[in-house]
């Protein structure tokens, strides 16, 4: 062997060696690093990265478990843990739909710490959603925009990944020794259309193919991205669209919850409508998400990409779905739970959507910010607020600064 092949051969050795360090060195600091590693470390590495990128790798990392494991403080345990839908929930902070669109990362989303995670939106067939770039940070006010459209890998490829999952589940289910509906990993499926397909059967293949799966399932009628999308949200349509979706969820064997995701953009005519349908005993619902992304563009945004199509998340959103959040909550009478969802970055954030009427609180674009480690922080910031304000649990809180007599709103879920 000659020595320049030699010296090759060493080179590409010692740079594999070196590859393979790095490697380690970054996984371990994904898996092990604390808050102190993501807010100086490994966020502004993401952040020099294009928006749509960073996503699509933080979905891998996460599914190849690279993430931190939270477990809660013993003291915050007992009164984090919320029973709704009829499930028990360890923590009430969920996972938002958009983060984990194509079912990919269930797993590694659960060890961060989430009571719930929710994935989707999921359309029947394969899409790629709208043209690039389509996914803006707004650095300056902490949020984002973006436009996927939908963007999906469809129902088969989704269904095969949630098999996968049911039967790991299960398997662990059978070694605690505790039936799957006990499990305290509580899985929503997002259900969406396709761009240029029927709206109802597009919904209702969704809940055929993929119900089984879900411990609830949510229609999302309000993505601001799919031409007429949101139409679906009026009274007739809205009526049509559930009863139909209803009748295929009755004939699955675990019958899961059904969701209604909602638009932050609804006029008070509008909000009316959807109180009166969801709360009629043909198409009453099991709950509402409250609220998807919105297309207004408040004057205080600062960030050049303001002025970006698409929707809106992030603090700027987080007023504007609070507000939505205690005016369903009023609507409704505190008969249909709310997911509350919009501009959660700590635990006051969140207690302020419980105390307008929510039952659960989501959030993502926080996720995209600080990392795992927020969750972990958002909890603990709860649990001593509520503490603070002389609650046991989650459940006390719910609803408490709606203006709705909660004495009322208890009666009716009772006699209901």
């Amino acid at each position: 062997m000659s020595e320049t092949k030699y010296m090759a051969m060493k080179l590409v050795t010692y740079a594999a060696g070196v590859g393979a360090a790095l490697t380690l060195g970054a996984a371990g600091l994904l898996t092990f690093g604390g808050e102190t590693a993501y807010d100086y470390v490994i966020m502004p590495l993401t952040r020099l990265m294009d928006p749509e990128k960073a996503h699509k790798a933080a979905v891998r990392v996460a599914s190849l478990g690279f993430v931190p494991t939270q477990i809660d403080p013993a003291e915050d345990r007992h009164i984090l843990m919320t029973t709704v839908f009829g499930r028990f929930f360890l923590n009430p902070i969920g996972l938002a739909a958009g983060f984990d669109k194509h079912a990919e990362a269930m797993s590694g989303m659960f060890h961060m710490g989430f009571g719930f995670v929710e994935v989707g939106s999921i359309t029947p067939q394969p899409q790629e959603g709208n043209p690039k770039p389509r996914v803006f940070r707004l650095q300056e006010d902490h949020a984002i925009i973006n436009r996927y459209g939908f963007n999906s890998c469809g129902h088969a490829v989704a269904e095969e990944r949630l098999k996968s999952w049911t039967a790991i589940r299960e398997f662990k289910a059978t070694q605690a020794g505790v039936t799957v509906h006990d499990m305290p990993m509580v899985l929503g499926i997002n259900l969406g259309k396709n761009k240029t397909s029927s709206a109802i059967a597009d919904y209702v293949d969704g809940v055929r193919t993929l119900g089984s799966y879900a411990d609830y399932i949510v229609i999302n009628v309000s993505s601001p991205n799919t031409p007429g999308l949101r139409s679906m949200q009026k009274k007739k349509q809205l009526e049509e669209l559930i009863d139909a979706v209803m009748a295929e969820r009755d004939r699955l064997a675990n019958s899961p919850p059904l969701l209604v995701k909602i638009s932050p953009d609804l006029s008070d005519c509008d909000k009316e409508d959807v109180a009166a349908v969801v709360c009629k005993s043909k198409s009453r619902i099991d709950g509402l998400i409250v609220t998807n992304t919105t297309v207004a563009r408040p004057g205080s945004l600062k960030s050049k990409h303001r002025s970006e199509a698409g929707g809106l998340s992030g603090p700027p959103l987080k007023q504007l779905s609070t507000d939505m959040i205690k005016d369903m909550y009023r609507l409704t009478e505190g008969r249909v739970p709310i997911i509350g969802v919009g501009g959660v970055f700590s635990g006051k954030d969140a207690f302020e959507k419980i105390t307008a009427g929510a039952s659960l609180v989501q959030l993502y674009t926080a996720l995209g910010y600080y990392g795992p480690p927020v969750i972990g922080r958002i909890k603990r910031e709860l649990a001593q607020i509520l503490r603070e304000n002389g609650y046991q649990s989650v459940s006390q809180a719910v609803g408490v600064g709606s203006g709705l007599n909660r004495t009322v709103a208890v009666d009716k879920n009772i006699n209901s």
